[in-house]
């Protein structure tokens, strides 16, 4: 299906971006494209002014702090993590990316953008959650960081309003990170993913694909009987749609916490 006519602006900086955003109610911002595009032929969305953030280039680049956080700006490309050397600080953050799709949408789909469409199917949300990312938004009242946590509202919304743009997100050093997935497809999205991150004795658990926003939790130990009760005692509340019913979601879930709490391990 075709787009409809739609006004298209191309800004050079931050500021002329949050000028254009802040100007036209129905703006968005676009980065790779890679959902919103597709959303917009399906008719799912109909923003009056698309504001291409392709040029800024101080919304790009990996950067390793001397503490060993990463700093990774919101139009960072999938492939530009897979590729970089600072990344490998925390090797799952590569790993992951590298799952995402196929070499085309990894070359033009953005952290950015993976995280603030917060489609529940996305790789991203429960793994930034699970190793404590904290997120970066401007707006024209100022700069505020939000834990990932509490960035992901439900679908399709984060704390990113109308008005703002995510610029960067930060990655604290870990000790243990594991990742695992049931895609659809060998590139499709997944029905259940499971992220987890060790700092000490006990793990951090992020379920995708269960919910509108990552659901965390946080066994005692890496105990399998501990993170399978930890995961039954959740309660999840899966959909069922024509890729999974909501008990053979809440069995992946299970199953892809003790991998993911596994690989965590094994990497301490």
């Amino acid at each position: 299906m075709l787009l409809r006519e739609v006004e298209y602006a191309r800004p050079a900086s931050v500021q002329e971006a949050l000028r254009l955003l802040g100007s036209h109610e129905g703006a968005r911002a676009l980065a790779g494209g890679q959902t919103l595009i597709n959303v917009m032929k399906a008719r799912a969305a109909s923003p009056d002014v698309l504001v291409d953030l392709a040029d800024i280039g101080e919304l790009r680049g990996i950067e390793l702090g001397s503490d060993g956080t990463l700093t990774i700006g919101a139009m960072t490309t999938y492939t530009d993590i897979v590729d970089s050397a600072e990344a490998r600080a925390r090797p799952i953050l590569g790993e992951v990316c590298n799952q995402i799709a196929d070499v085309q949408v990894r070359n033009r789909g953005t952290v950015g953008g993976n995280v603030c469409s917060n489609d529940p199917t996305n790789h991203l949300p429960p793994l930034l959650v699970a190793v404590g990312a904290t997120m970066t938004i401007l707006g024209q009242d100022g700069e505020r960081s939000v834990p990932a946590q509490e960035f992901f509202l439900g679908v399709y919304m984060t704390a990113a309003g109308p008005g703002e743009l995510l610029t960067k997100l930060s990655v604290p050093p870990g000790k243990g990170d594991g990742f695992a997935s049931v895609p659809i497809g060998r590139d499709g999205t997944c029905i259940v993913n499971v992220a987890a991150s060790l700092d000490g004795g006990a793990p951090t658990l992020a379920i995708g694909c269960v919910d509108a926003v990552p659901v965390v939790l946080t066994p005692d130990s890496v105990a399998e009987d501990t993170v399978r009760a930890a995961v039954r005692g959740a309660n999840l509340d899966p959909p069922s749609d024509v890729h999974a019913s909501a008990d053979y979601r809440r069995h992946l879930a299970e199953v892809l916490a003790l991998r993911a709490v596994a690989q965590a391990a094994g990497r301490k």
